[in-house]
Protein backbone atom coordinates (compact mmCIF):
# COMPACT_ATOMS: atom_id res chain seq x y z
CA UNK A 1 0.00 0.00 0.00
CA UNK A 2 1.24 3.66 -0.65
CA UNK A 3 0.14 6.23 1.94
CA UNK A 4 0.38 10.05 1.37
CA UNK A 5 0.05 12.54 3.32
CA UNK A 6 -0.93 16.24 2.34
CA UNK A 7 0.69 17.39 4.78
CA UNK A 8 -0.56 21.34 5.42
CA UNK A 9 -3.92 19.94 5.20
CA UNK A 10 -2.98 17.77 8.70
CA UNK A 11 -0.95 20.07 10.06
CA UNK A 12 -3.21 23.04 10.36
CA UNK A 13 -6.27 20.71 11.48
CA UNK A 14 -3.49 19.48 14.19
CA UNK A 15 -2.84 23.29 15.25
CA UNK A 16 -6.42 24.07 15.02
CA UNK A 17 -7.88 21.03 17.49
CA UNK A 18 -6.17 22.62 20.52
CA UNK A 19 -5.63 26.01 21.03
CA UNK A 20 -3.16 28.00 22.75
CA UNK A 21 -1.62 24.68 24.51
CA UNK A 22 2.32 25.85 25.62
CA UNK A 23 5.08 23.89 27.15
CA UNK A 24 6.48 24.76 30.85
CA UNK A 25 8.78 27.30 29.33
CA UNK A 26 5.64 29.05 27.61
CA UNK A 27 6.34 28.01 24.12
CA UNK A 28 3.16 26.91 22.04
CA UNK A 29 3.50 23.00 21.46
CA UNK A 30 -0.19 22.25 20.35
CA UNK A 31 0.23 21.39 16.59
CA UNK A 32 3.15 19.40 17.47
CA UNK A 33 1.69 17.39 19.83
CA UNK A 34 -1.35 16.52 18.23
CA UNK A 35 0.31 15.93 14.52
CA UNK A 36 2.85 13.74 16.87
CA UNK A 37 0.05 11.50 18.05
CA UNK A 38 -1.47 11.49 14.15
CA UNK A 39 1.46 10.13 13.35
CA UNK A 40 2.12 7.68 15.78
CA UNK A 41 -1.51 6.07 14.73
CA UNK A 42 -0.78 6.30 11.21
CA UNK A 43 2.66 3.82 12.15
CA UNK A 44 0.18 1.53 13.83
CA UNK A 45 -2.82 1.29 11.41
CA UNK A 46 -1.19 2.24 8.29
CA UNK A 47 2.85 0.29 8.27
CA UNK A 48 3.14 0.51 4.88
CA UNK A 49 6.99 0.59 3.41
CA UNK A 50 5.77 3.23 0.59
CA UNK A 51 4.76 6.52 1.43
CA UNK A 52 5.53 10.02 1.63
CA UNK A 53 4.48 13.56 3.68
CA UNK A 54 3.56 15.78 0.59
CA UNK A 55 4.06 19.51 1.08
CA UNK A 56 2.87 22.90 -0.86
CA UNK A 57 5.88 25.53 -2.23
CA UNK A 58 3.60 28.34 -2.09
CA UNK A 59 1.13 29.41 -5.00
CA UNK A 60 2.12 27.51 -8.31
CA UNK A 61 2.57 29.52 -11.54
CA UNK A 62 0.32 27.71 -13.79
CA UNK A 63 -2.63 28.40 -11.99
CA UNK A 64 -1.82 32.02 -11.07
CA UNK A 65 -1.77 32.76 -14.86
CA UNK A 66 -5.35 30.88 -15.01
CA UNK A 67 -6.42 33.69 -12.30
CA UNK A 68 -3.98 35.83 -10.29
CA UNK A 69 -6.55 35.91 -7.27
CA UNK A 70 -5.99 32.38 -6.90
CA UNK A 71 -5.81 31.80 -2.91
CA UNK A 72 -5.18 35.69 -2.51
CA UNK A 73 -7.88 35.66 0.23
CA UNK A 74 -5.83 32.76 2.58
CA UNK A 75 -4.30 34.62 5.70
CA UNK A 76 -0.56 33.81 6.52
CA UNK A 77 0.59 31.24 8.76
CA UNK A 78 -0.10 31.79 12.22
CA UNK A 79 3.25 32.78 14.31
CA UNK A 80 2.38 30.11 16.92
CA UNK A 81 2.08 27.78 14.32
CA UNK A 82 5.55 28.94 11.91
CA UNK A 83 7.42 28.54 15.76
CA UNK A 84 6.68 24.62 15.65
CA UNK A 85 7.27 23.80 11.77
CA UNK A 86 11.18 23.08 12.18
CA UNK A 87 10.66 20.71 14.73
CA UNK A 88 7.27 19.43 13.06
CA UNK A 89 9.35 18.47 10.10
CA UNK A 90 11.71 16.51 12.74
CA UNK A 91 8.97 15.01 14.43
CA UNK A 92 7.58 13.87 10.63
CA UNK A 93 11.20 12.54 9.68
CA UNK A 94 11.90 10.44 13.07
CA UNK A 95 8.83 8.54 11.70
CA UNK A 96 10.36 7.75 8.89
CA UNK A 97 8.42 10.04 6.34
CA UNK A 98 10.56 11.42 3.50
CA UNK A 99 9.13 15.15 2.87
CA UNK A 100 8.28 15.72 -0.92
CA UNK A 101 7.76 19.20 -2.50
CA UNK A 102 8.09 20.48 -5.60
CA UNK A 103 8.61 23.81 -7.20
CA UNK A 104 5.57 23.41 -10.23
CA UNK A 105 2.98 21.25 -8.00
CA UNK A 106 0.99 21.99 -4.86
CA UNK A 107 0.49 18.95 -2.67
CA UNK A 108 -3.00 18.03 -3.91
CA UNK A 109 -1.46 17.47 -7.13
CA UNK A 110 1.75 15.50 -6.02
CA UNK A 111 -1.01 12.99 -4.20
CA UNK A 112 -2.75 12.60 -7.64
CA UNK A 113 0.61 12.13 -9.38
CA UNK A 114 1.80 9.37 -7.38
CA UNK A 115 -1.49 7.76 -6.77
CA UNK A 116 -2.03 7.56 -10.46
CA UNK A 117 1.37 6.61 -11.23
CA UNK A 118 1.18 3.41 -8.52
CA UNK A 119 -0.09 0.48 -10.49
CA UNK A 120 1.30 -2.16 -8.12
CA UNK A 121 -1.71 -1.74 -5.13
CA UNK A 122 -3.77 0.45 -3.04
CA UNK A 123 -3.06 3.94 -2.41
CA UNK A 124 -4.32 5.82 0.84
CA UNK A 125 -4.34 9.60 0.87
CA UNK A 126 -4.18 11.17 4.42
CA UNK A 127 -6.51 14.30 3.71
CA UNK A 128 -9.57 16.81 4.59
CA UNK A 129 -9.15 18.59 1.35
CA UNK A 130 -12.12 17.77 -1.18
CA UNK A 131 -10.47 18.41 -4.03
CA UNK A 132 -8.55 15.26 -3.73
CA UNK A 133 -12.29 13.52 -4.06
CA UNK A 134 -11.74 13.27 -7.58
CA UNK A 135 -8.76 11.08 -7.18
CA UNK A 136 -11.03 8.54 -5.76
CA UNK A 137 -11.33 5.02 -7.17
CA UNK A 138 -11.58 1.46 -6.76
CA UNK A 139 -7.68 1.62 -5.37
CA UNK A 140 -7.61 5.15 -4.22
CA UNK A 141 -9.44 5.94 -1.16
CA UNK A 142 -9.38 9.28 1.15
CA UNK A 143 -8.52 9.09 5.15
CA UNK A 144 -8.91 11.46 7.51
CA UNK A 145 -8.53 10.74 11.39
CA UNK A 146 -11.41 10.12 13.45
CA UNK A 147 -12.98 12.31 16.54
CA UNK A 148 -11.40 11.93 19.91
CA UNK A 149 -8.39 9.81 20.58
CA UNK A 150 -9.42 6.49 19.87
CA UNK A 151 -6.73 6.03 16.99
CA UNK A 152 -9.45 5.64 14.56
CA UNK A 153 -9.45 6.38 10.96
CA UNK A 154 -12.34 7.11 8.61
CA UNK A 155 -11.65 6.00 4.96
CA UNK A 156 -13.62 7.50 1.94
CA UNK A 157 -14.21 5.74 -1.53
CA UNK A 158 -16.15 6.09 -4.40
CA UNK A 159 -20.12 5.43 -2.43
CA UNK A 160 -18.31 8.05 0.59
CA UNK A 161 -18.10 10.55 -2.04
CA UNK A 162 -21.50 10.18 -4.03
CA UNK A 163 -23.19 10.55 -0.73
CA UNK A 164 -21.45 13.64 0.39
CA UNK A 165 -21.57 15.47 -2.97
CA UNK A 166 -24.25 14.00 -4.85
CA UNK A 167 -21.98 13.22 -7.86
CA UNK A 168 -19.17 10.49 -8.81
CA UNK A 169 -15.42 11.47 -8.41
CA UNK A 170 -14.67 11.99 -11.95
CA UNK A 171 -17.01 14.75 -11.68
CA UNK A 172 -15.76 16.56 -8.56
CA UNK A 173 -13.86 19.13 -11.08
CA UNK A 174 -16.89 20.21 -12.81
CA UNK A 175 -18.92 19.92 -9.38
CA UNK A 176 -16.30 22.40 -7.76
CA UNK A 177 -16.17 24.52 -11.08
CA UNK A 178 -19.76 25.22 -10.83
CA UNK A 179 -20.02 25.61 -6.91
CA UNK A 180 -16.44 27.30 -6.54
CA UNK A 181 -14.16 26.75 -3.71
CA UNK A 182 -14.02 29.83 -1.18
CA UNK A 183 -11.30 28.35 0.53
CA UNK A 184 -9.28 29.05 -2.70
CA UNK A 185 -10.62 32.05 -3.67
CA UNK A 186 -12.64 30.12 -6.62
CA UNK A 187 -15.70 32.03 -7.36
CA UNK A 188 -18.71 29.77 -8.10
CA UNK A 189 -21.79 30.22 -10.97
CA UNK A 190 -24.01 32.87 -9.27
CA UNK A 191 -27.27 31.14 -8.36
CA UNK A 192 -26.00 27.76 -8.35
CA UNK A 193 -25.21 25.70 -5.23
CA UNK A 194 -24.48 21.98 -4.92
CA UNK A 195 -27.85 20.66 -4.72
CA UNK A 196 -28.28 22.24 -8.16
CA UNK A 197 -24.33 21.47 -9.18
CA UNK A 198 -25.22 17.89 -8.68
CA UNK A 199 -28.63 17.70 -10.32
CA UNK A 200 -27.44 19.79 -13.54
CA UNK A 201 -24.09 16.86 -13.93
CA UNK A 202 -26.07 14.09 -13.07
CA UNK A 203 -28.89 15.09 -15.96
CA UNK A 204 -27.04 16.57 -18.33
CA UNK A 205 -23.18 15.56 -18.25
CA UNK A 206 -20.14 16.74 -17.72
CA UNK A 207 -19.26 20.18 -18.19
CA UNK A 208 -17.48 19.72 -21.60
CA UNK A 209 -20.14 17.82 -23.14
CA UNK A 210 -22.81 21.01 -23.22
CA UNK A 211 -20.35 24.39 -22.40
CA UNK A 212 -20.17 25.44 -26.14
CA UNK A 213 -23.64 24.45 -27.18
CA UNK A 214 -26.54 25.24 -24.51
CA UNK A 215 -29.07 23.44 -26.40
CA UNK A 216 -27.55 20.37 -24.85
CA UNK A 217 -28.67 21.48 -21.29
CA UNK A 218 -31.73 19.60 -20.99
CA UNK A 219 -32.91 21.58 -17.51
CA UNK A 220 -34.41 25.00 -18.78
CA UNK A 221 -33.87 26.25 -15.27
CA UNK A 222 -30.42 26.52 -15.56
CA UNK A 223 -29.59 27.72 -19.26
CA UNK A 224 -30.37 31.47 -18.11
CA UNK A 225 -27.91 31.14 -14.88
CA UNK A 226 -25.01 29.73 -17.17
CA UNK A 227 -25.45 32.02 -20.03
CA UNK A 228 -22.69 33.87 -20.30
CA UNK A 229 -20.54 32.00 -17.99
CA UNK A 230 -18.48 29.59 -20.28
CA UNK A 231 -15.37 30.98 -19.48
CA UNK A 232 -15.79 30.91 -15.66
CA UNK A 233 -16.10 27.77 -16.21
CA UNK A 234 -13.39 27.09 -18.29
CA UNK A 235 -10.95 29.04 -15.72
CA UNK A 236 -12.10 27.06 -12.41
CA UNK A 237 -12.05 23.50 -14.36
CA UNK A 238 -8.26 24.53 -14.89
CA UNK A 239 -7.70 25.65 -11.56
CA UNK A 240 -9.63 22.54 -10.02
CA UNK A 241 -8.00 19.55 -12.11
CA UNK A 242 -5.10 18.05 -9.84
CA UNK A 243 -1.84 18.14 -12.25
CA UNK A 244 -1.07 14.14 -12.54
CA UNK A 245 1.85 13.85 -14.69
CA UNK A 246 4.80 12.85 -12.64
CA UNK A 247 7.64 15.45 -12.72
CA UNK A 248 10.46 13.60 -13.48
CA UNK A 249 12.94 14.73 -10.58
CA UNK A 250 10.27 12.63 -8.55
CA UNK A 251 10.24 9.36 -10.74
CA UNK A 252 12.98 7.82 -8.56
CA UNK A 253 11.63 4.39 -6.77
CA UNK A 254 13.89 6.17 -3.31
CA UNK A 255 11.40 9.07 -3.16
CA UNK A 256 8.72 6.87 -1.89
CA UNK A 257 10.29 4.94 0.66
CA UNK A 258 9.90 4.58 3.96
CA UNK A 259 12.03 4.25 6.94
CA UNK A 260 11.01 2.31 9.81
CA UNK A 261 10.22 5.10 12.97
CA UNK A 262 13.27 6.21 14.75
CA UNK A 263 11.34 5.44 18.18
CA UNK A 264 14.80 6.13 20.34
CA UNK A 265 14.64 10.01 18.68
CA UNK A 266 10.75 9.96 18.85
CA UNK A 267 11.20 9.66 22.49
CA UNK A 268 13.94 11.78 22.95
CA UNK A 269 11.70 14.80 21.12
CA UNK A 270 8.66 13.74 23.02
CA UNK A 271 10.86 14.48 26.20
CA UNK A 272 12.22 17.48 25.01
CA UNK A 273 8.65 19.13 24.62
CA UNK A 274 7.04 17.03 27.92
CA UNK A 275 4.70 14.49 26.02
CA UNK A 276 4.67 12.03 28.55
CA UNK A 277 1.36 10.83 28.04
CA UNK A 278 2.77 9.72 24.15
CA UNK A 279 5.93 8.46 25.57
CA UNK A 280 4.29 6.20 27.16
CA UNK A 281 2.16 5.01 24.23
CA UNK A 282 5.56 4.57 22.53
CA UNK A 283 5.87 0.91 20.99
CA UNK A 284 9.62 0.86 22.37
CA UNK A 285 9.74 1.89 25.97
CA UNK A 286 11.93 5.27 26.55
CA UNK A 287 14.62 5.22 28.84
CA UNK A 288 13.11 7.04 31.47
CA UNK A 289 10.01 6.70 33.50
CA UNK A 290 7.13 8.16 32.70
CA UNK A 291 5.42 9.69 35.97
CA UNK A 292 2.36 7.29 36.43
CA UNK A 293 0.05 9.88 37.54
CA UNK A 294 -0.02 12.27 35.05
CA UNK A 295 -3.60 13.17 33.30
CA UNK A 296 -4.65 11.57 30.72
CA UNK A 297 -7.53 14.07 30.01
CA UNK A 298 -5.78 15.81 26.67
CA UNK A 299 -9.22 15.69 24.23
CA UNK A 300 -7.08 14.95 20.75
CA UNK A 301 -8.26 15.55 17.51
CA UNK A 302 -11.12 17.86 18.28
CA UNK A 303 -13.41 19.25 15.66
CA UNK A 304 -11.36 22.13 13.80
CA UNK A 305 -12.49 24.89 11.62
CA UNK A 306 -11.35 24.30 8.27
CA UNK A 307 -7.73 25.17 7.56
CA UNK A 308 -8.10 28.07 5.40
CA UNK A 309 -10.25 29.79 8.56
CA UNK A 310 -8.23 33.36 9.84
CA UNK A 311 -6.79 32.37 13.38
CA UNK A 312 -8.88 33.66 15.91
CA UNK A 313 -7.49 36.51 17.90
CA UNK A 314 -4.51 36.02 20.59
CA UNK A 315 -5.33 35.11 23.85
CA UNK A 316 -3.19 34.85 26.84
CA UNK A 317 -1.38 31.62 26.37
CA UNK A 318 -2.07 28.98 28.61
CA UNK A 319 1.14 27.43 30.46
CA UNK A 320 1.23 24.30 32.14
CA UNK A 321 3.27 22.74 34.43
CA UNK A 322 5.80 19.88 33.32
CA UNK A 323 3.81 16.93 32.98
CA UNK A 324 0.37 17.95 34.06
CA UNK A 325 -1.45 16.97 30.44
CA UNK A 326 1.38 15.78 28.13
Amino acid sequence: MLVLIDAYSQIFRSFFAIRRLTDSKGEPVNALFVFTRLLLDLAKKYPSERGAMLFDCGKVEFRLKVNAEYKANRPPMPDELKTQMPWIREMAEAFGWPLVSHPDYEADDLAGAFARAEKSGDVRIVSSDKDLSQLVDARIKLVSPGHGNTGAFIERGEREVVEKFGVVPALIPDYLALVGDTSDNIPGVPGIGPKGAAELLNTCGAIETWIDDPAKIALEKYRKKLDGQGELLRKNLQLVRLRCELPEALTAPATLARKAPDYAKIAELCRRFEFNRILRDLPTPPPSPVKADDDDTLPLFAAAPATSEKPEPPKPAKTFEQGSLF
